[in-house]
């Protein structure tokens, strides 16, 4: 029997042995190694299913390119790279890959958090460096992090996973949320820069595009205070990063773990050079457990889809 036919934006490098395992159950056309992608569209026209990532997304103009697409399966959790608009005018469903990662990018947050707080990273280069032999230098004091105040701005999967470990630190939670959720007891602020101004910790995790751009601006950072951290595994797009910097240079913001930033894999180097910023390479999901799960519900969408039944994990498109 032929293998059904399937085009792929970019690599799934992030899950070893993907690539390969698509190749395996489909005739894969990779669509990131053509040298005239144009061409290979227009000689495809007939492909219904698009597999992609987070970081790949889809345009509306690959979008339009296929006539015949019906879905976008897509690895990872966010699908603020994906044209959603695009596919709700031409009926095309979307999946993504929820639940699966969010210990994982919970885990990272709190790293982040604690690695910030108490000056982790620099720690290491102060033992490395030879530092610490030195009796005229020392590592500046950290700040406590149990017992504090976690705010957190969105408590979707990720945010209640983070707001659950914030209890194994004896914390009190407060978030943000685009409305009230009725399943929880921990306060709710309606105004953002109220719920910083009552943080120690800010942790961002809500989604990404252009609803939520600068959702954390100059005015929440500041309400943060010189003595607050904020951290974000979320999209570098949600925090107004220029004033983010001015205001960690200034010491009217104290601190900041993040794993995402506005212009990746590009980062300022006026944030490079703050010793009281942690930063990683967004990589909030990126273990051997996470990774291979999120593909494996990638394979489970497709197989779903190619056996005429309900798709696992469809994205809300209207």
């Amino acid at each position: 029997m032929d293998k059904p036919t399937i085009i792929q934006v970019g690599s799934l490098a992030g899950s070893p042995g993907a690539n390969e395992m698509l190749q395996s159950h489909y005739r894969v056309i990779a669509l990131w190694q053509a040298d005239d992608r144009a061409t290979v569209l227009k000689d495809n026209e007939h492909v219904q299913v698009l597999v992609t990532s987070a970081l790949h997304g889809c345009s509306a103009e690959l979008i339009e390119s296929l006539p015949n697409l019906k879905l976008i399966c897509s690895w990872g959790v966010g699908y603020d790279t994906i044209d959603l608009q695009a596919c709700h005018r031409r009926a095309i469903m979307v999946t993504n890959t929820p639940d699966v990662l969010s210990d994982c990018v919970a885990d990272e947050a709190w790293g982040l958090l604690i690695a910030s707080a108490r000056h982790i990273a620099a720690g290491d280069q102060f033992v490395r460096q030879g530092r610490w032999q030195s009796r005229n230098d020392t590592l500046p004091l950290g700040r406590r992090v149990s017992g504090k105040k976690l705010g957190i701005v969105g408590l979707g999967r990720i945010g209640l996973a983070i707001a659950k470990r914030g209890q194994g630190f004896n914390m009190e939670v407060a978030y943000h949320n685009r409305r009230v959720r009725d399943d929880v007891a921990y306060r709710y602020y309606s105004d953002l820069v109220e719920l910083a101004r009552w943080s120690d910790f800010l942790v961002v995790a809500t989604v990404g595009g252009s609803d939520t751009r600068d959702l954390i601006d100059r005015q929440v950072l500041r309400a943060l205070g010189p003595s607050g951290i904020i951290v974000n595994i979320a999209r570098g797009t949600v925090i107004e990063e220029q004033a983010m910097v001015e205001l960690l240079q200034s010491g009217e913001l104290g601190g900041a773990g993040l794993d995402v930033f506005e212009n990746e894999p590009h980062v300022p180097q006026s944030l490079v050079q703050l010793p009281q910023v942690v930063l990683m390479p967004h990589v909030g999901s990126a273990t051997f457990e996470t990774s291979q799960a999120m593909f494996d519900l990638v394979l489970e969408n497709l197989q779903a889809y190619f056996s005429d039944k309900a798709l696992l994990t469809p994205v809300d498109t209207s």
